[in-house]
């Protein structure tokens, strides 16, 4: 099998220290760095300290659960890849894994000759996300026309937005993940003096402290282990235009206080400097976090707060404006079939209500994402909702005939079909993992 990716760095957890040696030694020789921990505590230091790619991670350790440490490093640091392993393969410990956002769970001997492919599979995602978590935006990105809804709380917002544009004060958007920052930070540059110069933008809680310094900073060659040569930041790339800090709240406070210097006098020492760098940039942040809850905790500078907190804009919950579900679903709908070349799907009314009747803790993201793979099941020209994920489907109160596990395995034998058996492709339409798959496959007794 040929793998396009350089080797990175595997983090291996694991009390048995002949196991963590006997893992090392096969993963290093394939390429990669190894760095090794006997406990979730000692995982952590290095987790902060260094700049890991995939955690190699024990079920049972002395001072916790592999399990639960899945769901809090995908909370903390969600770029990093995490692969568990067991002694005693278990389908709840499993299923609960993969929930966790954990990339795969195997059991140790039984499945190594599966870690060195996963590690490759596991690491291309990785460089997908930290590709995906900086952007930068040529002039006519976006503009305030692309901000989809009618409802009160929308015009609102869009209002407030187009009145800060076209000054260059610092902009702070607030609200839960996927209602529409990054959309508004590029609508306001647009508008904006500096609108014919660059927007870049990065997602701070992609990134481990050491790399996301280096991103933002940038860094002279020797800096740090793997610097090889000079690098400019992403401020220094911004200079003239816009530099958007999405999830700035997860950014460590070391570098708050560079960030700080940065808006308060223009300049900043990129990493093994030092001489000082000059740039004329507006920031624009963005967070789903409580602020000022984070400064009573001292995890977020009070002063910086302030200098953010120029003009704040909250955006709301797609639960809190639903009437404007219909206007997302045909813009998303019309965007697929534009990308696929077919035509425009309409949507049932039963499916429609069933949309807006959704929690979608996700918001725009997760419906965009929902609506994407219905209209990839959907063979007529009309979405109905049995294209719908069964978690959307149960809401119907007139379907009590059909219990959970009923709809559930219906949708899962249907996305089955449509994949000609395919259970990569199946699992990548159902939004869930491979071994997931496998699992309810065999719960509910699926020919494969």
């Amino acid at each position: 099998m040929a793998f396009l990716l350089m080797p990175g760095t595997i983090l291996i957890i694991d009390d048995e220290e002949q196991l963590r040696k006997l893992l090392s030694r096969i993963i290093s020789l394939e390429g990669f760095t190894i760095e090794q921990a006997a406990t979730l505590k000692g995982a952590w230091t290095l987790l902060t300290h260094k700049v890991i790619d995939i955690v190699l991670c024990d079920v049972k350790l002395p001072d916790g659960n592999g399990v639960n440490f899945v769901k809090e490093v995908k909370t903390r640091l969600p770029l990093i890849e995490v692969i568990l392993l067991t002694a005693y393969g278990n389908i709840q410990d499993g299923v609960q894994a993969i929930k966790n956002g954990a990339f795969d769970y195997i059991t140790k001997g039984n499945d190594n000759d599966r870690i060195v492919p996963l590690l490759y599979q596991a690491l291309e995602k990785v460089a997908a996300q930290r590709k995906s978590a900086v952007k930068i935006k040529e002039k006519g990105a976006y503009s305030f026309d692309d901000i989809i809804g009618n409802s009160p709380v929308i015009k609102r917002a869009v209002k407030l937005a187009q009145k800060i544009a076209p000054t260059d004060a610092s902009v702070l958007l607030l609200g839960e993940t996927g209602t529409g920052k990054e959309v508004f930070a590029n609508a306001i540059h647009a508008q904006s003096k500096r609108s014919d110069q660059l927007m870049v933008a990065i997602n701070c809680s992609a990134f481990a402290r050491e790399l996301l310094e280096g991103e933002l900073f940038g860094h002279k060659a020797g800096a740090y282990t793997g610097a090889v040569k000079d690098k400019n930041g992403l401020i220094e790339m911004a200079d003239g235009g816009t530099l958007f800090l999405d999830e700035i709240g997860e950014m460590n406070i070391d570098l708050q206080a560079k960030l700080l210097r940065v808006i308060e006098n223009g300049e900043f020492i990129k990493l093994g400097d030092v001489k000082t760098t000059k740039v004329n940039v507006r920031i624009i942040a963005a967070t789903n976090k409580d602020l000022e809850r984070a400064i009573e905790e001292g995890s977020f500078r009070e002063d910086l707060f302030y200098r953010l907190n120029v003009f704040t804009i909250q955006l709301p919950a797609l639960r809190e404006h639903a009437e404007d579900i219909p206007a997302f679903a045909n813009h998303f709908l019309a965007h697929f079939a534009a990308k696929e070349n077919k035509p425009v799907l309409l949507i049932d009314k039963d499916a429609l209500y069933l949309l807006q009747q959704h929690a979608w803790k996700g918001n725009i993201r997760e419906l965009r994402n929902v609506l994407e793979r219905a209209s990839i099941l959907t063979e007529g020209d009309t979405l109905l909702p049995e294209h719908l994920p069964y978690e959307i489907q149960k809401q119907d109160k007139g379907a009590s005939s059909l219990t959970l596990t009923s709809v559930e395995k219906s949708h899962i034998q249907k996305v089955l079909q449509h994949a000609h058996g395919n259970k990569t492709k199946a699992a990548l339409l159902l939004g869930i993992g491979l071994t997931t798959l496998y699992r309810k496959m065999e719960e509910y007794n699926i020919s494969k």
